[in-house]
């Protein structure tokens, strides 16, 4: 299920293509990762920043709807032929993390995957997904976060201030210490766990997976 091609104020043409081709052949390690994310969800689920759609083949059959969410034009055309092979129903949408077009509670789980280095407010992502999230509904997060070795976030906070990071990586940033605002959020944690995935020079490392719950 998709919906039609349309505008975007997010545009990051050379990223996006650059991802889109290297992540077929790149992801295999991470494939993983993405299976241990979504493992055991159920019902309706919203997955914001869905790029080219590398979770999609990874859903259980429990999974009723996906719904997701995707701003940048060229990754969302590829997201939704991904959605088309998919083992559960997908449906892509156009918006942004930040204002997401879902009504309230409409959802049983959310997913956030290496997303929330790239929005322009985390905050507000979360308030939102908070939100859009049924009573007793868990977020899923799989993000990269600041390094504690004083020397790489030295090096993380340099490429972000330098802007070349978030310029070649389509607005990411590799210094944002996710985790403490996800543990800020409405959203209470309940589980996380922290890996390197090699190489560990990369300054997207380490990467955090969790689940937090939005209160009944």
């Amino acid at each position: 299920m998709t919906t039609t091609l349309g505008p975007s104020p997010v545009h990051h043409p050379i990223f996006a293509r650059l991802w889109s081709a290297l992540s077929r052949f790149g992801d295999e390690g991470f494939a993983r990762y993405r299976a241990e994310l979504v493992a055991g969800l159920s019902g309706r689920v919203l997955e914001i920043g869905a790029g080219n759609g590398l979770n999609f083949t990874h859903y259980p059959t429990a999974v009723t709807e996906v719904v997701a969410v995707e701003p940048e034009e060229f990754l969302r055309g590829k997201a939704m032929a991904a959605a088309a092979a998919a083992p559960v129903p997908v449906r892509v949408i156009d918006g942004q993390a930040e204002s997401l077009p879902c009504e309230d509670g409409s959802f049983d789980a959310a997913v956030s995957c290496l997303v929330l280095c790239s929005v322009s407010d985390q905050r507000r992502v979360l308030s939102e997904l908070h939100r859009v999230l049924a009573p007793g509904g868990q977020l899923r997060f799989l993000e990269h976060v600041r390094s504690s070795s004083p020397r790489m976030a030295a090096v993380q906070r340099g490429l972000d201030r330098s802007g070349a990071w978030p310029l070649i990586g389509g607005g990411c940033h590799c210094s944002r210490e996710t985790l403490a605002t996800i543990a800020g959020s409405p959203l209470r944690i309940e589980a996380q766990r922290e890996k390197v995935f090699p190489p560990a020079w990369l300054p997207v490392n380490p990467i955090v997976i969790g689940t937090a719950r939005r209160s009944g």
